[in-house]
């Protein structure tokens, strides 16, 4: 396994080193040893899956709350999708600032995100799914989100989402409250 960081402070990509031969690839998507050896966390109790079926599918920007914020660790397990980690960390060194990676399932790649920063996606072409693993279980209550349109931010998505639900499109601007 290999990590890159990446322009938000904590959030890295990670490969995986995959070895072929005649019956196809092996790699080992997930180490805790080799998380807690570059200090990140290693323990997930809840893992999600996200099916989406057209591409310009837009999910994001969400986070969770203090005190439960939840670190991700987040790969396409089909497709390909452009994913973002926005810091929202006010005394981070890259506040404010985001990083995006290239899922692709084909690759086995993934984005670790760490708490207080949040996330979101879209879909590069039809028929994606991602698979999180996640720090903390989710709580309801502390679910937030910030537009991913936000001009604070200025996130540069590949082109306008196709679809996008409700709750994402009635998501707030940002403001210092939105902070972490």
């Amino acid at each position: 396994m290999r990590f890159f960081p990446t322009a938000v402070s904590g959030a890295f990509v990670v490969e995986v080193d995959a070895r072929y031969d005649e019956r196809g690839l092996f790699a080992r998507t997930f180490d805790a040893k080799s998380f807690e050896d570059h200090g990140l966390v290693p323990v997930y109790p809840q893992c999600n899956v996200s099916q989406n079926h057209r591409r310009g599918t837009l999910r994001g920007m969400h986070y969770q709350a203090d005190p439960r914020p939840e670190v991700k660790l987040v790969r396409a397990t089909r497709g390909r999708v452009f994913d973002v980690a926005l810091d929202l960390r006010r005394d981070s060194p890259t506040y404010l600032q985001w990083a995006s990676v290239e899922l692709d399932a084909a690759r086995h790649n993934a984005f670790y995100i760490p708490g207080g920063c949040a996330h979101g996606f879209m879909t590069l072409e039809d028929d994606c799914e991602l698979f999180y693993q996640m720090s903390e279980v989710y709580v309801p209550e502390l679910a937030h989100g910030v537009r991913w349109d936000d001009p604070a931010f200025s996130i540069a998505w590949p082109f306008r989402p196709s679809v996008i639900n409700e709750r994402d499109v009635a998501l707030e601007s940002y403001s210092q409250e939105t902070s972490l």
